[in-house]
C-alpha cells in the first residue's frame, strides 16, 4: 500500500513523526484506511517519505498506544478492527489547538503569547 497523499513538511516545526501521527489517524479516521488495511513498513514508509526508520516506528508505536493500529512482528502493521471514532469537529478543534501550542512553544513563545495571539487574530 502506497500513502502517496501522506507528507512531511520539513519547514513545519512539528516534529515529523507527529506530522505523520496526525495524518495517519486522519486517514484512519475518516474510513479512507479501514480495519485490517496493512501500512507500509517503517523502512519503506522512512524511505519514501525521507525520514528516519525510528521516526516512523515512532509513529506507528503512538498510533497503536491510541488504538488505531496493531503492530505484530513478522505480521506488520495494520488498522485496527475497531480503531477510535471519526473525528469530531470539536475533536479536530482540540487537536489543532494543541498543535498550535505546541509549535507557539518550538518557537520559543509561552502559552500566554499563543492566547494573546489569538486573541488578536479574533479581534477580541
Amino acid at each position: 500500500m502506497t500513502l502517496s497523499t501522506v507528507t512531511v513538511d520539513v519547514l513545519d516545526p512539528t516534529p515529523p513523526y507527529e506530522q505523520l501521527r496526525r495524518q495517519l489517524a486522519d486517514l484512519i479516521g475518516s474510513g479512507v484506511l479501514g480495519a485490517g488495511d496493512r501500512l507500509p513498513p517503517v523502512r519503506q514508509l522512512a524511505a519514501d517519505l525521507g525520514l528516519a526508520p525510528g521516526t516512523v516506528a515512532r509513529t506507528y508505536r503512538e498510533l497503536e498506544q491510541a488504538g488505531y493500529v496493531r503492530s505484530r512482528r513478522g505480521g506488520g502493521t495494520r488498522v485496527a478492527p475497531t480503531p477510535p471514532a471519526a473525528v469530531t469537529p470539536q475533536r479536530a478543534l482540540d487537536e489543532a489547538a494543541a498543535a498550535y501550542l505546541e509549535r507557539a512553544r518550538v518557537l520559543g513563545l509561552t502559552r500566554d503569547d499563543a492566547l494573546a495571539a489569538l486573541r488578536r487574530a479574533s479581534g477580541a
